[in-house]
């Protein structure tokens, strides 16, 4: 059966590819990997999962497209997002809603639905995603399967759409944190083309995963899990557990700040939203109005027409946070809680040398249970966001099973530090069978 027929349940895509490999001996050869739609290659489409772009294909391709290439990878095509990665469940797609394939009648996450629903039914090896507020875990969390986000610069944004820019970071999608690695490998490093990237050259995270883990010492705050339904709380700790039997000494410290990350993180990115959606005006690319009678009224028109409803929302949110008289009590407010955070973990670093905590407060929920609900919606990110705040890289691996949903644990370090969560991810997994498990429709 080929992809598309495979894929027509989920609607884990957007676009199909059959371009062949450039390279016969690279570290990916042979692995299919799939793009999430938000990050450009040169003569694909490209839409972020909005009308406003339905039509647009770029003059350039990302940098870590280019290197995946490079590397053997064969690109099978482009995956389905929540609209410019604004979402928690890729229900906010302008072209349809992705499906779990653990259960068809619940989402797979969000923003990046569409590449873990393509990795965990087996229509892909590996996938890339972008993390603006937990879209790489999340979905990784609720597919059952690894997702990391990496420490702010590690990997090149260039050709990535952006939607927050001091948060937005992309990142690999597999099922063990050993094929997270390989991604890893590849993707990260120097690029000229982003001057917000780290220039060192990138240890082996390979190499620094395999290293025992015994006398690592992984820190978490009873206060963060204490609300959590029992069966979450359990399997939460249960995953402790199996830490502590792999000689990891578990350390209890307080994160004081954690519950403001949320609301910070809503008003920042919210706002950076607000700026970098102003480029789509009609003017220059992508979906352009009828029927306006002059500029002004095509802009407005044009976003009207091309903007979704959540989409919408956000840009006004962000408006109204940077505006006159606003400013000072919303947006700068949230930046100085960015900085007590980091603060937060840098005290927590001083005697831990990785964080655990839930990377969801529950297993995935029914496509449309919280749609007409944007709170709730936004209360699925209230683990994963304080890692996009203070650019620190986190991990979700498969951590369990609740009511027969995967689960995922995650994980943060300090900077730079990838190969430290990849270690712990990937001790876990030798020890652990949960990342084996396979929903019944990878099997077609």
């Amino acid at each position: 059966m080929n992809l598309p027929e495979r894929d027509r349940e989920l609607h884990a895509f957007l676009h199909f590819s059959d371009e062949q490999p450039l390279v016969q001996d690279g570290p990916l050869s042979g692995s299919a990997v799939a793009i999430k739609d938000n990050l450009c290659i040169q003569g694909w489409p490209t839409t972020a999962g909005s009308r406003i772009l339905e039509n647009f294909v770029p003059p350039y391709t990302a940098t870590v497209v280019e290197r995946l290439r490079q590397a053997g990878a064969r690109l099978v095509g482009k995956t389905n997002l929540d609209e410019f990665a604004m979402g928690s469940s890729t229900e906010n797609s302008a072209y349809g809603v992705t499906r779990n394939p653990w259960d068809l009648e619940r989402v797979p996450g969000g923003s990046s639905g569409g590449s873990a629903a393509a990795v965990a039914a087996g229509l892909c090896d590996m996938a890339l995603g972008t993390d603006t507020g937990g879209s790489i875990r999340q979905p990784a969390a609720f597919c059952g399967i690894t997702g990391l986000k990496p420490t702010y610069g590690r990997v090149s944004r260039y050709g990535c759409i952006a939607y927050g820019s001091s948060l937005d970071q992309i990142g690999p999608l597999a099922y063990t944190a050993e094929d997270c690695a390989r991604v890893l490998q590849v993707i990260a490093g120097p690029d000229a083309l982003d001057s917000t990237c780290y220039q060192e050259v990138c240890p082996d995270f390979s190499a620094e995963m395999k290293a025992d883990c015994k006398g690592l010492r992984l820190g978490w705050d009873p206060a963060l899990v204490k609300d959590l339904p029992g069966d979450m709380r359990a399997a939460f700790e249960a995953g402790l557990e199996v830490y502590r039997s792999l000689g990891v000494t578990l350390v209890e410290v307080s994160l004081p700040h954690l519950e403001y990350s949320l609301p910070a993180y809503y008003l920042i990115a919210t706002a950076e939203a607000s700026s970098n959606l102003a480029r789509y005006d009609g003017v220059r690319y992508g979906h352009r109005a009828q029927g306006a009678k002059d500029v002004g009224s095509m802009m407005s028109k044009t976003r009207a027409e091309g903007f979704g409803p959540e989409v919408k929302r956000r840009i006004m949110l962000g408006t109204y946070a940077l505006s006159s008289g606003y400013y000072d009590a919303y947006y700068a407010q949230a930046q100085k809680m960015r900085t007590v955070l980091r603060q937060d973990f840098e005290k927590a670093f001083a005697a831990t040398d990785a964080f655990a905590l839930p990377t969801t407060p529950a297993p995935a929920f029914k496509i449309g249970e919280k749609s007409d609900d944007p709170l709730a919606m936004y209360l699925s990110d209230v683990y994963t966001v304080v890692a996009n705040l203070t650019g620190l890289p986190a991990i979700s691996h498969p951590g369990g099973f609740v009511g027969g949903l995967p689960v995922g644990l995650q994980l943060m370090a300090p900077a730079w530090q990838e190969g430290r969560l990849l270690q712990l991810a990937h001790h876990f997994q030798q020890q652990t069978s949960y990342h084996q498990k396979r929903p019944q429709m990878a099997a077609v």
